[in-house]
């Protein structure tokens, strides 16, 4: 039998345990540890959460790696085109690490209806486009069908949508500017089948996305010449060394980019996220840590005689803090316990009804996301335990100076 554990067992469970002079003070520790554990819990899974749900809705209309003409680096439009005809397309087989590669082309043109109109940039996108990353931004209607023949079908922001007074069904005439001066715009007359929201007011501010032959067309492009080429890859993290290997595998004629340098104002501000949880946790766990030194110091001066009376016994300065450190993990225990029932209930609430919202234009999305992991929720609670533990065992070096003869007779 572990006599330590028995002993601080019955401490636990004694009648006067809850009424003693100690029990508030333990009642506001287990409380500094639940609400400590709650703030870590929620502030990382929304911190994650919000941090890859920004990069993989940027992701989503950009690709993660944009390849491009050198001459088109400042401008969202293209104007010199690329060919089709490249070793890394439609399989970018040189470097691994991978997914996906789409060609893309952008022109800039002017919505006109009968009440509005508006400046925009078409993004046109082919039968090779990857439509299962923005179905879930839309708000509306159903995703254009561009692999047969040429049609008007386009998507269009909710924003726009909106502001020209436009929904589903509707057709409007767009006019592109030539590049020759004199002559008259090029018209065309396309058809609104569906209506998304990025959350991005600069994206849904300006872009439609429609079939890449009305560029190739207006332009004077043959059909293997794009703008440009957007590139996915399977991990995240590894996009930037990605980036530079795909840069060395392209020709000379050809930038890279990945949307970390080009969003560079939004991944910046998203790295502030990782310090402010830093120092949340910092400052949860030592509030947790200061009030259950407080707590144990508290159980050591209560039950001073008990301490004498067991050294009278036999009992060695270990053994006796031992039990107070049983005492004290079992407060621990009970705070994350109670910490992890309600931070894990409020993650999931906010993960199914949505309820806490944010103001896109701030935060690019409409609610705070959430990522649940239950290997950081673990990591949470044995970092927790950890540096209490170890901080204990400091007050808990108090025993070793109680003198037995002076403890019992203590009151």
């Amino acid at each position: 039998m572990n006599l330590e554990y028995f002993i601080a067992k019955r401490l636990i469970t004694a009648k006067d345990y809850k009424s003693s002079i100690s029990s508030p003070i333990i009642k506001i520790a287990i409380s500094a540890i639940a609400i400590g554990m709650i703030m870590m819990i929620v502030s990382v899974a929304t911190g994650i959460g919000l941090q890859q749900k920004i990069r993989d809705k940027i992701s989503a209309f950009n690709g993660h790696i944009i390849i491009s003409n050198y001459d088109n680096n400042q401008s969202e439009v293209t104007l010199i085109p690329i060919s089709k005809k490249q070793e890394f397309y439609p399989k970018f087989t040189s470097v691994s690490g991978i997914s996906h590669i789409q060609a893309i082309a952008t022109k800039a043109g002017i919505i006109r209806t009968e009440t509005a109109f508006e400046g925009i940039i078409l993004k046109g996108v082919g039968k090779d486009y990857r439509w299962n990353n923005i179905k879930e931004y839309l708000v509306s209607g159903k995703l254009p069908d561009f692999s047969k023949e040429l049609n008007q079908e386009v998507l269009i922001s909710q924003f726009l949508a909106k502001r020209l007074n436009l929904k589903v069904g509707d057709s409007f005439n767009t006019f592109f500017i030539k590049e020759s001066q004199n002559k008259l715009p090029n018209i065309r007359r396309f058809k609104i089948t569906g209506i998304f929201n990025s959350g991005f007011q600069e994206f849904d501010a300006t872009y439609l996305i429609g079939d890449i032959r009305h560029l190739q067309r207006i332009n004077k492009w043959s059909p293997d010449q794009v703008g440009a080429f957007e590139v996915f890859v399977d991990d995240f993290n590894t996009i930037q060394a990605t980036g530079e290997q795909v840069y060395a595998q392209t020709s000379s004629t050809l930038d890279t980019k990945t949307i970390i340098e080009k969003y560079s104002y939004i991944f910046e501000w998203l790295q502030l996220f990782d310090f402010n949880i830093i120092v949340i946790l910092a400052v949860m766990i030592l509030v947790a840590t200061i009030n259950m030194v407080v707590a144990l110091l508290v159980l050591i001066l209560e039950r001073t005689q008990m301490i004498g009376i067991l050294k009278a016994l036999g009992a060695n300065n270990w053994s006796v803090r031992k039990i107070f450190l049983y005492n004290a993990f079992y407060l621990i225990v009970r705070g994350l316990f109670w910490g992890n029932l309600i931070g894990i209930s409020l993650l999931l609430i906010q993960q199914h009804f949505g309820v806490v919202k944010l103001n896109p234009e701030n935060y690019y999305v409409n609610q705070a996301p959430v990522y649940l992991n239950w290997g950081y929720i673990a990591m949470l609670n044995a970092l927790t335990v950890s540096v209490c533990f170890l901080v204990l065992l400091i007050p808990s070096y108090i025993i070793t100076k109680i003198a037995p003869v002076k403890a019992i007779r203590f009151d």
